[in-house]
């Protein structure tokens, strides 16, 4: 028989996306986090990202819910839910506060970070992460913990990402109608990181590329802090309708192949090995090296706009340790080595590390962003807000901030704008 949790000791991470919605699900015990379980399921209602349909975005996240709970014998009430799409914005500003030659505290850095949301924004957007890089105390920087230090002004380098207000107050009413709450929101990949990259990795310097069905979601990671983040209109989906075009497959058809048959690259492709494919509602023998050119065309597409990307914000010179490609998109054979033969850079394929609980978390990039939001959640839950990892230790204080922005009673989702 299936022990219930008690719903209290229940944290979800929700990562809503384009394809396919997972449900991760994570137990407090002892002041320990387990993880329980996850769940997949398809995700209709979305585009790129974005909401297009709320209805079915909603039976989308109920179902979710409902499947999820049986499975796993809980009960949820909250969620920690995931946002992304083109509409994410990420900028750089410095917030500062006197201190007067005494020491600095906890509340010192509560409002030097506070100060640093006064940047300017727009009515149709909204704060929704300040996350600090860093602090300087009389112009001495690279200081990670400031409090107990002694100087006259304390300065925080922050890296803030904003979002459509549009966005967020849809992904909030699609979970509210579907009967959950929403505990916090997270942008996707800030979620993924922390569940995939390595201490050495956040130090040093890398990338998560978080390949997704509408979008990819990038972010990158130096001297532990994370530096910079975008995201592209592209994902899983451009190749999968790639190949339903190529073969003349329906959609279904393409996505299945793609995902037991497909290469990124032509070069690990026997010249005459063949694939069935089912067309016009029978079953034909297709060569699987014209599936991998038509996939290595996107590849070679996808790869090289990253490059792009990459030079325009120094991206290899910030990630010296390597590239972290998660996501369901990420399980495309050979696009790892593809990845590391046009970047110049290392290249691994990530998911969850270092948890404890189920093995089908473990290393699978499906599940990276919905363990991330389990993390959060935990550190949120936890009012560790100033711990030794100080990326982590913020997180306590954005859920304030996502409670400043949103007011969520029940029967509806009231924004406030400060």
């Amino acid at each position: 028989m299936i022990q219930r949790g008690h719903p209290e000791d229940i944290i979800v991470g929700l990562d809503v996306g384009t394809t396919k919605i997972c449900a991760v699900v994570g137990e407090v015990v002892s002041g320990t986090l387990a993880f329980r379980g996850m769940h997949l399921s398809p995700s209709q209602g979305m585009r790129k990202g974005a909401i297009v349909n709320t209805e079915e975005t909603v039976q989308s996240i109920r179902k979710v819910l409902m499947e999820t709970e049986s499975s796993l014998g809980v009960e949820i009430n909250s969620v920690y839910v995931s946002i992304s799409g083109a509409h994410i914005k990420g900028a750089h500003t410095i917030g500062a506060r006197g201190v007067g030659g005494r020491e600095v505290t906890y509340a010192d850095v509560d409002k030097v970070l506070d100060s640093a949301k006064a940047l300017y924004v727009p009515l149709d957007r909204e704060l929704l992460h300040i996350v600090p890089a860093g602090y300087s105390i009389d112009g001495q920087n690279g200081i990670k913990d400031p409090v107990g230090m002694i100087g006259e002004r304390l300065e925080a380098k922050v890296y803030a990402v904003t979002a459509a207000v549009t966005s967020m107050q849809n992904l909030l009413r699609c979970c509210e109608k579907a009967g959950v709450e929403v505990a916090d929101m997270v942008f996707g990949p800030l979620a993924s990181a922390e569940a995939i990259l390595t201490n050495d990795e956040r130090e040093l310097g890398a990338a998560v590329v978080d390949i997704g069905g509408g979008t990819t979601d990038v972010i990158f990671y130096k001297d532990g802090w994370p530096s910079h983040a975008f995201v592209l209109a592209i994902g899983g989906n451009h190749f999968t309708n790639d190949i339903a075009v190529g073969l003349k497959i329906p959609v279904t058809e393409a996505e299945r192949i793609k995902k037991c048959c497909g290469s990124a690259g032509t070069h690990t492709v026997g010249e005459s090995e063949k694939i069935p494919v089912v067309q016009g509602g029978q079953e034909k023998m297709v060569l699987r090296r014209h599936l991998a050119e038509i996939l290595q065309a996107r590849t070679d597409e996808f790869l090289d706009l990253l490059r792009g990307e990459f030079l325009s914000c120094s991206g290899h010179d910030i990630a010296s340790t390597g590239v972290v490609l998660t996501g369901g998109g990420a399980l495309l054979e050979g696009l790892g080595t593809m990845a590391e033969s046009a970047w110049g850079l290392p290249v691994r394929i990530g998911g969850p590390m270092n948890i404890h609980g189920v093995r089908d978390i473990l290393n699978n990039p499906v599940c990276s962003a919905g363990a991330g939001l389990v993390l959060y959640g935990f550190e949120a839950a936890s009012d560790r807000v100033y711990s030794t990892d100080a990326v982590r230790g913020v997180f306590g204080k954005m859920k304030d901030w996502f409670k400043e922005i949103f007011k969520i009673k029940k029967g509806g989702i009231e924004y406030v704008r400060n």
